[in-house]
């Protein structure tokens, strides 16, 4: 069953709001070592008053960045166990001014987003022509530069997904970076994947060679993939490339994937928080091909084959 009625907007004083955003500070760090009782005052509060919502998206869009959750975790713990009752007195706005300084001047990962000369933000794909005739494709949420170094030509991947296809007839092969990945091109597709300091390579046409942070280095033909992390290598591996690849077409493909996994993709693509309140949906088994530009839709099919409620609100969509 879907509930698809978000709180119809309402005047609502100042007073109102100001109270509606302070309680919204508090949900964001409260959320960050929820429990299920919190999830579910959490729903109960957002659809309390239409300002509840909207002070929460409003507050949600400032949210950004692993030192400030950090941050606010710490806070929260302080406050949970008592530790002092001056903290418990300043907290929120500590948590209020940090809020507002790393929204202001670290959203989106300032330090490698001013190192990009494209940026996608959640949601988007964009194509790119690189000067050297390679085509690239980046994914939701990802930061890229290239340039020439020495007279050759240099792709860097600062975070995110990134397809690349590079023509035969380029006179120098095409060097690619992703953290600890450097990967030297000629006349192949490839896409690298480069999230929470790990690279994984993918390559449907040609071959790569590849070279780690740890001067380890292999070949990969088509059909192969690999992760790369600060270590070295893992496993080559020979993975469906038409499941793994399905995004570079729009599409996001599933073959009996834990639904835990199958959000934990959808979430790359969704504008706002997914919250599933009911563990036992984890390991519910999906197969299905949904457009990855309609996350929103992909949630309530979900919903629907595992037969969960599913209730929407801006930017948050909760799981029960």
């Amino acid at each position: 069953m879907t509930d698809s009625h978000a709180p119809r907007p309402s005047p609502a004083g100042p007073d109102a709001r100001a109270r509606a955003m302070d309680e919204a500070l508090d949900w964001l760090v409260r959320l960050q070592c929820a429990s299920e009782a919190d999830t579910h005052e959490f729903e109960t509060w957002l659809s309390a008053a239409p300002e509840n919502a909207e002070a929460y998206v409003e507050a949600e869009a400032l949210w950004n960045g692993a030192p400030l959750r950090q941050a606010a975790v710490q806070i929260h713990q302080s406050r949970r166990n008592a530790l002092s009752a001056r903290v418990r007195r300043h907290w929120k706005p500590l948590a209020t001014a940090a809020v507002l300084l790393v929204g202001l001047f670290t959203f989106g990962n300032l330090p490698v987003r001013l190192q990009a000369d494209h940026l996608t933000v959640v949601g988007e794909r964009q194509r790119l022509q690189l000067d050297e005739g390679a085509k690239v494709l980046l994914n939701t949420n990802s930061a890229f530069a290239s340039d020439l170094r020495d007279g050759r030509p240099v792709a860097r991947l600062l975070q995110g997904e990134a397809y690349f296809q590079v023509s035969g007839g380029s006179q120098l092969p095409l060097e690619v970076q992703a953290g600890p990945l450097r990967a030297q091109v000629r006349d192949t597709d490839f896409a690298v994947r480069y999230l929470d300091g790990e690279a994984q390579v993918r390559v449907q046409r040609g071959d790569v060679d590849l070279q780690a942070a740890s001067d380890q280095r292999i070949r990969l033909t088509a059909g192969d993939s690999i992760s790369v992390g600060p270590q070295g290598f893992g496993e080559r591996l020979r993975p469906d490339m038409h499941k793994d690849l399905a995004w570079v077409d729009g599409r996001l493909v599933f073959e009996n994937c834990p639904l835990s996994q199958v959000l934990a993709e959808v979430r790359r693509y969704y504008p706002g928080w997914i919250i599933n309140r009911n563990d036992q949906l984890d390991h519910v088994a999906v197969t299905g091909n949904y457009r990855l530009d309609q996350p929103l839709e992909t949630l309530r099919a979900l919903a629907h084959m595992t037969s969960a409620q599913l209730h929407e609100y801006p930017a948050v969509v909760i799981l029960n």
